[in-house]
């Protein structure tokens, strides 16, 4: 399965103490990878290849959301009565957005591009 231009390797993972093995690790990154360009708009898709900063916080997001993972059990996410039938799924909380978000803002919130723009800029010019 091809999981795109990872921000951070399986080797650069495991150089850094990770112990998730590839399969799981594959799937973490990909959903710090998305919470990444969420909050830069995809500034960082592009580029050749990622920062330190950038690794460190893919590292941290992935540590974070598979802990978050353990911890929530499964939650409803809708239920209908008429004919009974019920679908569960992981519901990303309040608290654990303003985790994600305060990892990604320690890590890229000084971070610009070559041609000075931020990382995580949002205005207008």
């Amino acid at each position: 399965m091809n999981y795109g231009t990872q921000y951070l390797t399986y080797a650069e993972y495991k150089q850094l103490g990770g112990n998730l093995d590839e399969v799981p690790f594959n799937l973490l990154e990909l959903r710090a990878r998305g919470k990444i360009d969420e909050r830069t708009l995809g500034r960082l898709k592009e580029l050749p290849s990622q920062i330190t900063e950038v690794k460190a916080c893919v590292f941290r997001l992935i540590e974070v959301i598979n802990n978050n993972d353990k911890k929530t059990s499964k939650n409803i996410a809708s239920e209908n009565t008429d004919g009974y039938s019920v679908t569960y799924g992981k519901i990303e909380s309040t608290e654990e957005t303003k985790q994600y978000d305060g990892i990604i803002r320690d890590y890229l919130l000084t971070c610009r591009l070559n041609d000075g723009t931020p990382y995580m800029y949002c205005g207008v010019c």
